[in-house]
């Protein structure tokens, strides 16, 4: 591993550390708010913005968030991206023991999955080209490969947004996580052209009077709103037990896709490392599914209390919204069958 790839590494490793434990401290401090004031933050609560713990967890969170705009202006995003799961390790270890929230055998797994699908892609992590001027990274930018990406993303994102969206954004959830995806690649090419624009400018070596610096920033900003956007529109109409994993597999890879095609990250490497990088990038993945199958479960299963009902089916729980008509039968005698929930959630439309 090179010297910048260590620095990206490590400040990615402190970025997943930071945001794992944030989730824990923001749930106590929504926790500590809804038991003075009685009202959650799930149904228009705002007490938690008077709350001291729901501040730091949203300070650690922005912390961790600079740390991974950092890391990318040192090292691929091969690397960088697909670490982003180890956050999701530290917030259900921790969840384990502060919230007592029982992490299942098969999320264990899961953890274990994630720590070696990193280990294996931190091994065969290629070597980045040094980037002199934001100028180089602009010609990356407009090769006509990327100019091809960058237009499908655009088409694509205007498809969905404009034909799908209306029509059934509410019934699937790959059009909401689709949008959100496609855009996300291109808000992390941007964002390692403005960190590396950064860094050059603290080297002595000013981007800031470049007009490419200046549009990489729009993009950046552009991206995020609408990434940000259609975010929270499939998280508050799936359950976030589905939300998670598709989005997370959707956006890592097309952001290592974008990033092979502008950075030629792959470029010098050889068929065997390509493949490890990909057999570690999928590990990684499927321990990130088994995490939230296994999360999904638990959650589930504590509506009968003793009496566990069967995991429900793919179908069911992305017919299930948010939750809520799930949560509706928790105090009532039967819990209804996926055909009855899917059911209840179309006649909302």
């Amino acid at each position: 591993m090179t010297k910048e790839n260590l620095k990206g590494f490590i400040l990615a490793l402190l970025s997943s550390g930071f945001i794992g434990a944030s989730f824990i401290i923001k749930k106590k401090g929504l926790r500590k708010a809804a038991a003075a004031s009685g009202v959650r933050a799930g149904v228009g609560g705002y007490s938690y913005l008077l709350e001291p713990l729901w501040w730091i967890g949203m300070i650690t969170m922005i912390v961790g968030e600079i740390a991974n705009f950092v890391a990318y202006a040192f090292a691929p995003a091969v690397l960088v991206t697909p670490l982003g799961a180890l956050s999701i390790i530290v917030s259900a270890v921790l969840a384990h023991f502060i919230l007592k929230e029982r992490l299942h055998k098969l999320g264990m797994l899961g953890c274990v999955m994630c720590i070696v699908g990193s280990v294996i892609i931190v091994i065969h992590a290629p070597q980045e080209h040094p980037i002199t001027s934001v100028q180089e990274i602009w010609s990356m930018a407009t090769q006509p490969a990327f100019l091809l990406y960058v237009g499908s993303v655009i088409v694509l994102v205007f498809i969905l947004v404009f034909l799908f969206a209306p029509r059934c954004g509410h019934s699937n959830v790959l059009v909401f996580t689709g949008i959100c995806s496609l855009m996300g690649s291109l808000s992390v090419m941007s964002v390692k052209a403005l960190g590396t624009s950064i860094k050059l400018s603290f080297e002595g070596k000013n981007q800031l009077i470049y007009a490419e610096t200046w549009f990489f920033m729009m993009v950046v900003a552009v991206s995020v709103i609408t990434q940000m956007n259609y975010l929270n529109k499939a998280l508050d109409t799936f359950n976030t037990a589905i939300v998670s994993p598709i989005y997370y597999v959707m956006f890592t890879t097309l952001t290592i896709l974008a990033s092979v095609i502008m950075f030629k990250d792959w470029d010098g490497q050889s068929g065997g490392t390509i493949v490890s990088e990909i057999c570690g990038f999928i590990v990684v993945l499927s321990g990130t599914i088994l995490l939230h199958v296994t999360k999904d479960f638990e959650r589930i299963s504590s509506f009968k209390g003793s009496s566990a009902p069967v995991s429900p089916s793919l179908s069911t729980r992305l017919c299930s919204g948010n939750g809520e008509l799930l949560l509706k039968y928790n105090n009532e005698e039967d819990v209804p069958s996926s055909e009855e929930v899917c059911l209840s959630r179309h006649e909302l439309y």
